[in-house]
């Protein structure tokens, strides 16, 4: 009997597996995909966002599928010790016994890079101690009548007491009144815990005064964390959020004298700023006091300011003469510009106005600044579903050279989209304009002011550098700004000897990146 209730009260380990996204080899883009469980078969797939969005879905279907967190298992961390989550406070201090407590969760907990996924069942202490951890579930609370370990004390033997009372042997006559039972022990009134949250991987300390300040740290915690459950974004709320952050540290700075929480509050005001003008661009409104914005095509000025790096890159590192080289050299630019490879079909170079595009092709594939895997013929004829594989190698990142932009991973096929939607504009291919004029468009949308007008505050653009970058003489500079001028992009153009000034047309606006 002994050994059944053993067995039956031993606790079992914490469920814990991984999906990782792993590169498939150096200078190759598609991954790997794999699954610490024994069942899961690893996938490869073209692209590192690729690979990423199938092993969220994977890790979502065993999450869906499996058990729930179980109430009576032994915490995942506990059985790893904690080293995940416990780090000595300096060199030379050793960590401080960790506690594991509180209901058992299923946990995921990721990497920054977005290259691993860890699913954990651990108890919601160690959960809380990791800064990414995410809970997806809780165990229901185990039944508290029950003692911890399973066994039932037996029950005393009740009194035998007869009618006339209990006999004691001291008693001076043979019966006595029964005694009086005791009332019941008041229950202790439960202590009012003073609320804790979390914040910005930051823990509202208990003893945080005012009061009303430790409740909106905690309220803003969770509101963040709500924010981030949201199927589609509100910008209009994310800027709420920021901006009463932003207040919120301001005032938990003045009290602990943080100097890192000062900062935190200026970097909640600059998100806020960022988010309102978002939102005002989405909704086609303007600031108070301002002309109605634009729904544009970039929306952010982080956006806007990457646009013009690549273009400058390009005006800087162009490896062959002429408009069309320069045109042919932005788009391929902008299709590796973030691992230096990319995936291009015979559609792409037939949308651009190239006489002879795949004369230029080869000449770039001669000088070295192009690689592709198979001949200039088989990228002409490659379709969607078959495309070639090319790659720059000066764009290419390494140990000693990161490469020459900083924008992420989802920010490439935005710039890519936007440049495409300029140079295949549909009154600039009515007009049949060449590889020059839809350079000068490049140039004019990431040269504007926000209503429109050429340069700085509307100064102008300065004409050496515009026919610089259209690869041209200053001297047809001019019929270029008159075939835009016919295709409806520009309005009250006027050419100086030294600047071209007047204003995008409003057809084109959603498409300007403005200077800021």
């Amino acid at each position: 009997m002994g050994v059944e209730a053993h067995a039956t009260n031993e606790r079992v380990t914490g469920r814990t597996w991984t999906v990782r996204l792993d590169p498939v080899g150096r200078g190759r883009a598609d991954v790997r995909v794999s699954c610490s469980r024994p069942a899961c078969a690893a996938q490869v797939l073209p692209s590192a966002a690729v690979g990423r969005t199938a092993a969220v879905e994977h890790l979502k279907a065993h999450l869906r599928a499996g058990p729930a967190p179980r109430p009576s298992a032994y915490c995942a961390c506990r059985a790893a010790e904690c080293h995940t989550h416990i780090r000595p406070a300096g060199p030379r201090e050793r960590p401080v016994p960790w506690r594991c407590g509180g209901a058992i969760v299923l946990a995921v907990v990721t990497d920054r890079e977005g290259r691993w996924w860890q699913v954990m069942e651990c108890c919601s202490r160690c959960a809380a101690g990791h800064p990414t951890a995410k809970v997806v579930a809780t165990a229901p609370a185990p039944d508290r009548a029950a003692p911890a370990d399973g066994f039932r004390a037996p029950a005393a033997p009740a009194p035998t007491v007869s009618a006339v009372g209990p006999h004691f042997s001291h008693s001076a006559s043979g019966t006595t009144a029964p005694p009086e039972v005791p009332a019941p022990r008041a229950a202790r009134p439960a202590r009012k815990r003073a609320r804790r949250g979390r914040i910005a991987q930051r823990f509202v300390p208990h003893d945080l005064r005012p009061v009303t300040l430790r409740d909106e740290l905690a309220e803003l915690g969770e509101l963040f964390r709500a924010y981030q459950q949201r199927a589609e974004p509100d910008l209009a709320v994310l800027a709420e959020l920021h901006t009463r952050k932003a207040k919120a540290f301001s005032a938990w700075a003045e009290v602990t004298a943080d100097t890192g929480l000062r900062l935190d509050a200026q970097r909640a005001e600059q998100a806020a700023a960022t988010a309102r003008l978002q939102h005002l661009n989405r909704i086609g409104e303007a600031p108070e006091g301002e002309e109605p914005a634009v729904a544009r095509l970039l929306t952010a000025p982080a956006q806007w300011d990457h646009a013009r790096a690549v273009l400058a890159h390009v005006a800087g590192h162009s490896p062959l003469p002429g408009p069309e080289a320069r045109l042919l050299v932005v788009m391929l630019t902008l299709r590796t510009a973030q691992a230096g490879v990319g995936n291009l079909v015979g559609q792409d170079l037939k949308g651009l106005p190239l006489p002879d595009a795949e004369h230029l092709v080869g000449q770039l594939v001669e000088c070295g600044w192009l690689e592709m895997a198979g001949t200039v013929d088989e990228l002409i004829a490659s379709r969607p579903e078959n495309p070639t594989r090319i790659s720059v190698p000066s764009l290419t990142p390494d140990e000693s050279e990161p490469g020459p932009f900083t924008f992420g991973r989802k920010m490439r096929p935005k710039l890519s989209g936007w440049a495409q939607r300029v140079v295949g504009e549909k009154k600039l291919r009515k007009a049949k304009t060449g590889a020059d004029a839809r350079l000068l468009a490049l140039a004019l949308a990431t040269g504007v002011t926000a209503d429109g007008h050429l340069g700085p505050e509307g100064e102008g653009l300065d004409l050496e550098a515009l026919a610089s970058w259209c690869a041209i003489d200053p001297g047809d500079l001019r019929e270029l700004v008159d075939r835009l001028t016919v295709a409806d992009w520009l309005t009250d153009a006027a050419v100086t000897d030294t600047a071209l000034t007047g204003r995008l047309s409003e057809r084109v606006l959603p498409l300007s990146c403005p200077l800021v």
